[in-house]
């Protein structure tokens, strides 16, 4: 099942897509987001049959949100993959690399990100986002899967130059619209759990990165047990599970993101999550 968040005529709402259009399970089942109906285990008891429903509104009148557009927690891993790692010439971490990212950092499928006019050094990061369903602390690696919600294409769209500012890359990953998140999320039960998904992301129609999840350097189920472990999980919350390499900053000369850009970063049995590039309005 696919889930998405968006807004209808300035009413923000969550429902599912459907071959028809959306079905605005906001409406129908009194959650009005989906946060807090994933806290209420809402869609364990969605009907089977939700596909033959008949559709509320159709894609094109919508207004895409991230798929969680008010996460508690939005946890980063960084250098997740060995080819990113090696081009940023760091050894192989003993424990994950974790930053975090702020809810309103984030945009939503087809919605700009924001170039800081304080910078040129705008670069993509293709990750993938892990949406947890259940809450819990001290999960075992084993029962990880069982606490996720759904999968996600994530832009952490980084500014390079403030990241560097201090050890500390908060500053360089959380200026306000840089990040992308959607379109939808797929739910776990339509992912076989452990699938060697494939990450790729485009710039201008030009693939820039592509890995597979096998690369990881710590696996989903590791950074659920890690992350876990130092605070609880919450319904909600995301774990961006990091980049492969090809990043701009990295590249000879440079590539940054600028104005009329457009980023797309797609993941295998997931979808598209597309982003036209805008200069930040001083």
């Amino acid at each position: 099942m696919k889930i998405l968040s968006f807004l209808v005529k300035d009413r923000p709402s969550w429902g599912a897509l459907i071959t028809h259009g959306i079905v605005d399970l906001g409406r129908r089942t009194g959650f009005p987001d989906l946060r807090t109906a994933l806290a209420a285990d809402v869609l364990s008891a969605l009907p089977e049959d939700l596909a033959s429903e008949a559709p509320d509104h159709q894609l094109e009148e919508l207004i895409f949100l991230p798929v969680i557009p008010d996460p508690k927690k939005i946890f980063c891993i960084g250098t997740n993959y060995h080819d990113h790692r090696i081009e940023t010439g760091r050894e192989v971490p003993a424990y994950p690399v974790v930053f975090t990212r702020f809810a309103n950092s984030q945009v939503g499928h087809g919605q700009p990100l924001a170039r800081p006019i304080v910078s040129e050094q705008f670069d993509f990061e293709g990750e993938i986002a892990v949406v947890i369903g259940r809450g819990g602390r001290r999960i075992a690696e084993e029962d990880a899967y069982a606490y996720i919600a759904g999968y996600a294409p994530y832009c952490d769209g980084t500014v390079r130059d403030w990241q560097r500012h201090t050890h500390q890359w908060i500053p360089g990953k959380n200026f306000p619209k840089t990040g992308g998140f959607g379109p939808w999320m797929v739910t776990r039960g339509e992912i076989t759990d452990g699938a060697d998904l494939t990450l790729l992301t485009r710039l201008n129609g030009a693939e820039v990165q592509r890995t597979q999840v096998s690369l990881m350097i710590f696996s989903i189920p590791k950074l659920i047990a890690y992350c876990s472990t130092f605070t609880e999980l919450e319904p909600g919350d995301i774990i961006v599970t990091g980049t492969p390499g090809g990043v701009g900053g990295k590249r000879v000369p440079p590539l940054w993101m600028k104005d009329g850009d457009v980023l797309e970063v797609e993941v295998s049995q997931i979808g598209i999550l597309r982003n036209p590039i805008k200069d930040e309005v001083a």
